[in-house]
């Protein structure tokens, strides 16, 4: 009799363990983590701010971000399967197709790059791209989205790749120190390092890719950038995760949509202001029509950022790419 009762409680009790582990396996299932190519970055807001939100928690979701500077080292880092997707610019998505990777976007946070190409003011015989052949010009790092569009805008402009060079200096402090040493005569970057550097008058625009209609004069049409992209094998086989996650990010673009860049900035850490909260809020409050409403890839948008990339780009140009495999609006369609 005592064995049997013993019999049963070892059942129930192993019962319990399999409900268990079941329930854990089934919350490791939505354990997300999310590479971002730099938190502070304005272009990539809607990261940290559907964490600030708790949209993530509200979908059952535990997402763990991380930060890395340098878009192109995000990209390495979940090729090599450490993290399960990236937040940074959809021109990977096509760039890594012509390299027999299938990677998506699968929520498309921004229609135009943010970024803006600055000159140093101790330069003042630099006054269009092309005046940069011979020159330095900085970038978050070889093989990122900064440098893509740098090398574009020099070969747009008559110069050739072997005619300047770009050099990796990140964002942020590690841009501004490269500029104001000289090691940059020019370089592209987001806010709020873009504030800084036009308050301090260390550097002036020469080309600006911050707004819809400016990017169209610049590269020829709409540029869709900042996106949460993921390898299309991870997003094929955990569907309901990546539901899950557009929810929380369509979320976190109609909130964006309908709050003022004060409203927004309030939900950000402190330390994203970079000592500057009245330049980070005018500067999100004249950028922030970059970012869609909706997360839906704006039309004609990976054929801009084809065209560019064909421009200069060796393993692009005269490759044959399948756009719609860079991109899936299933995610954000039914974003509930």
């Amino acid at each position: 009799m005592t064995s049997h009762r013993a019999s049963s409680q070892l059942l129930r009790a192993l019962g319990t363990s399999a409900l268990v582990l079941a329930g854990s396996a089934a919350f490791a299932a939505d354990k997300v983590t999310i590479m971002v190519g730099g938190f502070e970055k304005q272009i990539y807001l809607p990261a940290k701010l559907a964490e600030r939100l708790g949209y993530f928690k509200a979908e059952g979701l535990e997402v763990e971000l991380l930060n890395e500077s340098a878009g192109v080292n995000a990209e390495n880092e979940m090729l090599a399967g450490a993290v399960h997707g990236v937040v940074g610019f959809y021109d990977h998505c096509v760039d890594l197709q012509t390299k027999g990777k299938a990677v998506e976007s699968v929520v498309q946070f921004s229609q135009a790059p943010g970024e803006v190409e600055l000159v140093s003011t101790a330069h003042p015989e630099i006054k269009a791209m092309a005046d940069l052949r011979g020159k330095t010009l900085g970038v978050t790092g070889l093989g990122s989205s900064t440098n893509f569009l740098s090398q574009y805008m020099m070969v747009r402009s008559g110069v050739p790749l072997s005619e300047f060079s770009t050099l990796p200096v990140g964002a942020g402090t590690t841009f501004i120190q490269a500029m104001k040493q000289d090691k940059i005569q020019a370089g592209m970057t987001t806010e709020p390092t873009i504030t800084h550097l036009l308050k301090s008058g260390e550097a002036r625009v020469l080309v600006d890719m911050r707004t819809v209609e400016k990017t169209k004069q610049a590269l020829g049409g709409t540029y869709p950038a900042a996106s949460l992209y993921m390898p299309t094998d991870w997003v094929e086989k955990n569907k309901p995760t990546v539901q899950k996650l557009a929810n929380a990010f369509v979320k976190t673009l109609k909130y964006i949509n309908t709050h003022s860049a004060a409203d927004i900035a309030e939900q950000m850490p402190k330390d994203f202001y970079a000592g500057d909260k009245e330049g980070y809020v005018k500067a999100l409050a004249e950028g922030k029509g970059m970012f869609t409403p909706d997360g839906v890839m704006p039309a004609g948008g990976p054929e801009t950022v084809l065209a560019v990339l064909s421009e200069f780009s060796k393993n692009v140009k005269g490759k044959k790419v399948d756009l719609s495999r860079t991109y899936t609006t299933e995610f954000v369609k039914n974003a509930k």
